[in-house]
């Protein structure tokens, strides 16, 4: 399969996942409450109107703009050296947790988390694939065949 056919799916896989776990915890857990699921894992119902463990709350039309064009800036990015190895999985990662959060914010003005672990903030399934997203690019960039390139 090509790397971009790779990275569509990839995004799509986020994206459903997220659309799904969200839909669920709106169907079944009150916003506020929370359900035990192990001793260090609780889900709960959180509405975040900013970006990271609400880093910017509040931000609106200027958070939605940001992570836009952000999304758009790494698909050019992207689109500019597909066949950069393993490129492909931090594409797909990082704009299908993008869409999936900025979905959220357009459709409900603000994003649900739902993942609460012991002192750290509620996260969701878009959050989990840009942090493994901003993993993988940092370690495509940094790798000893990036290097040769540049």
């Amino acid at each position: 399969m090509a790397p971009i056919a790779r990275a569509v799916v990839l995004m799509a896989i986020v994206l459903i996942a997220d659309r799904i776990t969200k839909h669920l915890v709106k169907t079944h857990i009150a916003p506020g409450q929370s359900k035990h699921v192990f001793s260090w894992l609780h889900l709960v119902h959180v509405q975040n109107n900013g970006v990271a463990f609400g880093f910017l709350a509040g931000g609106g039309a200027l958070v939605v703009i940001v992570t836009a064009a952000v999304a758009i800036a790494l698909l050019v990015f992207f689109l500019r050296g597909p066949d950069r190895p393993w490129l492909w999985l931090s594409t797909g990662l990082l704009v299908g947790g993008a869409v999936g959060n900025l979905l959220d914010r357009l459709l409900n003005g603000s994003v649900t988390d739902f993942i609460k672990l012991p002192h750290w903030p509620a996260f969701n399934v878009s959050d989990i694939a840009i942090t493994i997203g901003v993993i993988s690019l940092v370690l495509v960039l940094e790798s000893p065949a990036a290097r040769r390139r540049s």
